[in-house]
Order: structure tokens, then C-alpha cells, then sequence
């Protein structure tokens, strides 16, 4: 109990308002284009049980997750395409790595051989044929 408070009246009594303190209701001020703001929300409503609009929140989770769907997508054909350019190179290298060893293995029966002559150096001021120089 407050007694310097001059709305409480006597003990036990609940608690009311005297008649100058009552709140007064007032409506918010209409402004020039209210009846537009009030035809949308009426429309938005009407659309929101019709289910032909969602909760913003939910329309967002949706295009995040059509998001992700697409990221992944884009992931695994990137994965694809690095699988097969590293299977490429992998074939690549084994060819080099043979045509290496055939290489080896011709110059190593030349130089047992021994028939095999060594033609001599291009002289540098001749153009060869066909060539612009």
C-alpha cells in the first residue's frame, strides 16, 4: 500500500483510476495514403491463407536450401572435372615416362652398335629450307 499515491483508495480496495485520469483512445492520424497501406495488409493476409504467400523466413530458408542444392551441384561437377584432369595427367606422365625409357634404351643399343654415325652441326648462317630468313 502507497498512501501518498492519490489514486489508491482506502485499505484492500483495488486499484482505480479516477475519472480526469482516464486514458484517453485516441486513433492513430490517418495519413493520405492509409487506405493503400490498410488494402495491402488485407491482401497480404488473404494471400497468407491461401498459402499463395509464405513466412518470409520460411520463402529464405527455401532459397537458401535451392542455394546450397546448387553449390553442391556446382562441387561435385568441379570434383568430376578435377578427377578427370588428374587422371590425364597421370596417363600423361606414364607416357612421357615410357617414350623416356624407349629413348634410353635406343641410345644404349646405338653406342653398343657402334654403327651409327653422327651427322654434322648445321652451319648457323644457312636458312633451312622454306624458312622466311
Amino acid at each position: 500500500m502507497r498512501p501518498e499515491d492519490p489514486r489508491h483508495r482506502g485499505r484492500g480496495e483495488p486499484h482505480r483510476l479516477l475519472p480526469e485520469e482516464e486514458p484517453r483512445r485516441h486513433h492513430p492520424p490517418r495519413h493520405p495514403y492509409q487506405h493503400l497501406a490498410e488494402e495491402f495488409e488485407r491482401r497480404l493476409k488473404a494471400l497468407h491463407k491461401a498459402g499463395q504467400i509464405v513466412d518470409p523466413r520460411a520463402a529464405q530458408i527455401d532459397r537458401l536450401k535451392a542455394q546450397v542444392a546448387e553449390l553442391k551441384e556446382r562441387l561435385a561437377k568441379r570434383d568430376e572435372a578435377l578427377a578427370e584432369l588428374t587422371a590425364f595427367k597421370t596417363l600423361a606422365i606414364s607416357r612421357l615416362t615410357a617414350q623416356h625409357e624407349e629413348i634410353e634404351h635406343l641410345r644404349e643399343q646405338a653406342a653398343a652398335v657402334g654403327n651409327v654415325c653422327c651427322l654434322p652441326a648445321a652451319r648457323s648462317s644457312t636458312a633451312p629450307y622454306g624458312s622466311c630468313s
